[in-house]
């Protein structure tokens, strides 16, 4: 074959001439007319030609297809060729994008197409243009690289067509992911006699194939927690900035049996799907293991600092306290507040907290925390689980065990528990599934399976905020159980109902679509700056508005209240508070009497691209 080297995009390809294919033009309508010098074709059609290899019977592949350009039928033959390291076939369409060097006129650039006999297609300045070969051209690729070598022509780029790889989302075959019915409940668990309520699962399979994708490998989620097996196959290829608050080092303390948590939380989050064994709700995730939970202070401000600091998106923590004696204090507090509100540069990192397995009447004093997703646990029959911690923080739930339990990894060195019968430990049924995987459940299952969703829904949209996150995940849920254990769409039990990680993708991916403009004014607005106008009067803590930005600087208070009020001709409430030791200004828009007022200007407000939400006024006095 013969070579070519040609420039390309932005680099070179290096061509070779298929000794077997050509690309033909013809009049005829059916391949069969074709049969006496067609012997199969490849592709019917590849930049307007179509790919086929010829009956040569010995000839030579230039010597064949000059034969067939002869042919009445045969508007245009042309070469066929093969990119160095690729198997794909590349075939020149016959426009050549040039560009001449500065300061060559019209006239000499007519001098350099009549030589090679190209017509122009396009003028698209005074020195490009997109010309076509004609009959009496040589081949397109030859004449671009003939064109190359003149000294008026800056670039000549043949327009070359080759088969594109389709991306067909394919859902992962892992071995066990049958067992896994909180990512898809079909009714039943394979190899059992169990029946399950179908349905009744976190319908991350359905997120999966809208995404048409199992999550982006952009997307770090933290487990803080204790007993990592980050050997563990499901583990091991994702591991990413490992950190362990005991020994302040990157190696992780690994074989202790009394620490063995922090492997089927993580696994439930974001194992790999690599055909065997389980997968995560967030498969493509990259998984920051931060080791050594700790009461401490100054632990925990390590370990949130440590997801800020190195790009956590996501910070799953199973893990807390009910201990009256040992409620949540002001550095704790500011600490999670500081990952919520810096993370990911600004947006905040997305923080779950498992409610608690107590069945309190109250939440995890982390749980409950105002920045955090506190997540609760549902059954495989799309029921409330009975030792699921209740009260007014719960966002969502998520399936877990209390019927049938979930399928996670387990470290190397977990010894199990002792079932009285028990020949295997791991397995509710005892029926052994290998000794990587255990059964498992709480509140522990449901918090990272709620962090995998969360990282799917940044993948669809990775411009959200956490605090959208968490609006997204609480809006989209589903409602389970009663009716009438919800009020005003809030259960203690339940949250805002089971999490629907489908519905989720699909808002976010809604909101990515619309492309809003931010809410807030960049901090660069320099405060104070400009004349503005306005009256001050106290606002009684009454009634509900429209809240549409927080803000630090008082400047952009101004600038984006003069915005809002002139848009939408309403009143603008300024909130005054303290947020993790620092003043922020909350703009409210409107004041009414009734939520449904507000919920009418915040309709009006969201179809302006603005993020907002109703609010009520009594909670901001």
């Amino acid at each position: 074959m013969s070579k070519l080297t040609i420039k390309s995009g932005k680099g070179e390809l290096s061509l070779k001439k298929s000794n077997s294919l050509v690309g033909l033009k013809t009049t005829t309508e059916k391949p069969s007319d074709q049969e006496d010098y067609v012997e199969s074709e490849l592709r019917s059609n590849l930049g307007g030609f179509q790919v086929v290899s010829l009956r040569k019977e010995g000839e030579d592949i230039d010597s064949k297809l000059d034969e067939v350009r002869q042919r009445d039928e045969v508007e245009v033959g042309t070469h066929v060729y093969y990119a160095e390291g690729s198997n794909k076939p590349l075939i020149a369409t016959g426009d050549i994008y040039i560009t001449f060097e500065d300061g060559v006129s019209e006239s000499e650039q007519a001098i350099v197409l009549e030589e090679y006999h190209l017509e122009v297609v396009e003028r698209r300045g005074s020195n490009r243009i997109v010309a076509r070969v004609t009959p009496r051209s040589p081949n397109p690729i030859k004449v671009a690289y003939m064109l190359q070598q003149i000294s008026l022509v800056k670039l000549a780029e043949p327009d070359l067509d080759t088969i594109l790889d389709e991306y067909e989302f394919r859902e992962p075959t892992d071995d066990l992911i049958g067992q896994q019915w909180h990512l898809r409940n079909n009714g039943n668990v394979p190899g059992t006699n169990y029946r399950l309520r179908q349905g009744a699962d976190a319908k991350v399979a359905d997120a999966w194939r809208r995404l048409g994708a199992l999550g982006s490998e952009r997307v770090v989620i933290a487990i803080i927690d204790n007993g990592f097996d980050i050997n563990h196959p499901d583990l091991r290829t994702k591991v990413f900035r490992p950190f362990d608050l005991w020994n302040q080092s990157p190696n992780l303390s690994m074989g202790d049996p009394r620490f063995t948590h922090g492997t089927p939380c993580a696994s439930v989050a974001l194992a790999v799907s690599n055909g065997r064994g389980i997968v995560g709700a967030a498969p493509n995730a990259m998984f920051m293991p931060i080791s050594g939970t700790s009461f401490s202070n100054r632990a925990t401000e390590q370990m949130f600092d440590y997801c800020i600091d190195n790009g956590a998106d996501i910070i799953s923590c199973s893990w807390g306290t009910t201990d009256p004696s040992f409620s949540l204090g002001s550095i704790k507090s500011e600490a999670i507040t500081r990952a919520a509100t810096k993370g990911r540069n600004g947006k905040g990192c997305v923080i779950l907290f498992a409610t608690g397995n107590d069945d309190f009447d109250f939440v995890n004093f982390y749980a409950a925390h105002p920045d955090v997703i506190a997540v609760g646990a549902s059954t495989s029959q799309d029921t409330y689980a009975s030792y699921s911690n209740r009260g007014r923080e719960v966002a969502v739930v998520a399936p877990s065990n209390g019927d049938w339990p979930i399928l996670a990894a387990r470290a190397s060195w977990d010894e199990g528990i002792s079932w009285e019968t028990g020949v295997y430990k791991y397995y509710r049924d005892g029926q052994d599934r290998g000794p990587l995987y255990k059964h498992f459940g709480g509140t522990s299952s449901s918090t990272p399976l709620v962090a995998g969703v969360c990282a799917l829904i940044l993948t669809a949209n990775p411009d959200l905020t956490a605090r959208e996150v968490k609006e997204i995940l609480q809006s989209t849920a589903d409602k389970i159980g009663a009716p009438s254990e919800y009020n005003g769409g809030h259960s203690p039990k339940y949250g805002y109902g089971r999490v629907n990680a489908d519905r989720a993708v699909a808002e976010a991916l809604r909101r990515r679509e619309k492309q809003p403009e931010p809410a807030e004014v960049e901090e660069t607005v320099t405060s104070g700056q400009g004349l503005f106008r306005f009256s001050v009067q106290r606002q009684p803590s009454a009634g509900w508005g429209v809240q549409a930005g927080v803000y630090k600087d008082y400047g952009n208070v101004l600038i984006q209240a003069e915005k809002l009020q002139s848009q939408f001709n309403q009143p603008v409430i300024v909130n005054i508070n303290q947020l993790g030791g620092e003043t922020v200004y909350k703009v409210i828009l409107g004041a009414f009497g009734s939520l449904a007022e507000a919920k009418q200007l915040h309709e009006k407000v969201k179809a302006a691209g603005i993020s907002s939400f109703p609010a009520d006024l009594s909670k901001l006095g």
